[in-house]
């Protein structure tokens, strides 16, 4: 049997908490594909905007994914959305040519005032579905974007890879970036109504993409500790260190927690379908400094 990278994953009940991909904003550029395995070396992309993206990427830490309504419709002008998962905005506009996107000014996608293009009232819900980087983000991932498309026609698009194929499929959130992983065609559709209905499903939030990993363990394990399940329950204050690891102080539902996280290696695995060694992926340990 040809290996698949989500199916050892579930096979050795790995969590998904703490996995979401570490990413403070966004940029969405609307393309019928075919889409190659690597978006920013692809000729979907001109090629002049191809050096932008990658400057933008490195100095903004803005990432671009290619979108798609499900069956490709490739008529009119192309959307383009930008959005910053930190300050939970949206932001959205449509071109004629993508190329002119390069002339676009996103220095201020860092801040919370947005970049001079039309409010979105969201959501934009993005689910994996690009094979071309791993088998597993099409087999999975398609079934899930055709389920929540006939739910949800106006805000899910068909996105290129999110980060975690072994966890496919996977699905992101804008404008927060919160990844969910592990959903089908029939879990899918629950966790995104009452995640817009502003509740958490734990067993598939694998995380918010503004928050590095040791802090997305902090406030999953503060979650479960709490039974915080809503969406705003927990708010990070403060990240620094001690001798012994990271500590997260967060507000949960107004109270004040303090977390420790400290980070190890797992058991080598092949990660993704196509990786050529195994490597050990990373657990991470929260202990609360605020326990009586």
């Amino acid at each position: 049997m040809t290996f698949r990278c989500s199916e050892a994953s579930r096979d050795r009940d790995e969590s998904l908490s703490a996995t979401a991909s570490t990413v403070p904003a966004f940029l969405l550029l609307e393309d019928p594909g075919p889409w190659g395995p690597d978006i920013l070396r692809s000729r979907r992309v001109p090629d002049a905007l191809r050096a932008i993206l990658h400057g933008w990427q490195r100095d903004l830490g803005l990432r671009t994914l290619l979108i798609r309504r499900p069956g490709r419709d490739p008529g009119g002008p192309r959307r383009v959305f930008v959005a910053s998962a930190r300050h939970a905005w949206l932001e959205t506009t449509t071109v004629d040519d993508l190329g002119t996107v390069g002339e676009f000014d996103l220095s201020g996608v860092r801040g919370p005032d947005g970049v001079g293009l039309t409010a979105h009232a969201g959501p934009v819900l993005l689910a994996c579905t690009h094979g071309a980087h791993d088998r597993c983000c099409a087999e999975r991932g398609r079934p899930l974007a055709a389920a929540l498309a006939r739910r949800w026609p106006e805000e899910l698009w068909e996105a290129s890879h999110l980060g975690g194929d072994r966890f496919a499929g996977n699905l992101v959130a804008l404008p927060r970036g919160d990844y969910f992983g592990g959903l089908d065609a029939d879990t899918g559709p629950d966790v995104v109504a009452r995640y817009l209905d502003g509740v958490l499903d734990l067993a598939h939030h694998r995380g918010r993409s503004s928050h590095a990993w040791v802090v997305q363990a902090a406030v999953h394990a503060a979650r479960e500790r709490c039974g915080a399940m809503g969406v705003r329950d927990v708010v990070v204050r403060a990240v620094g260190s001690d001798a012994e690891g990271v500590v997260v102080r967060l507000s949960v539902r107004g109270e004040d927690r303090v977390a420790r996280v400290r980070t190890q290696h797992g058991e080598a695995a092949h990660l993704t379908c196509s990786a050529s060694r195994a490597e050990p992926p990373l657990r991470h340990l929260v202990t609360w400094l605020d326990a009586p």
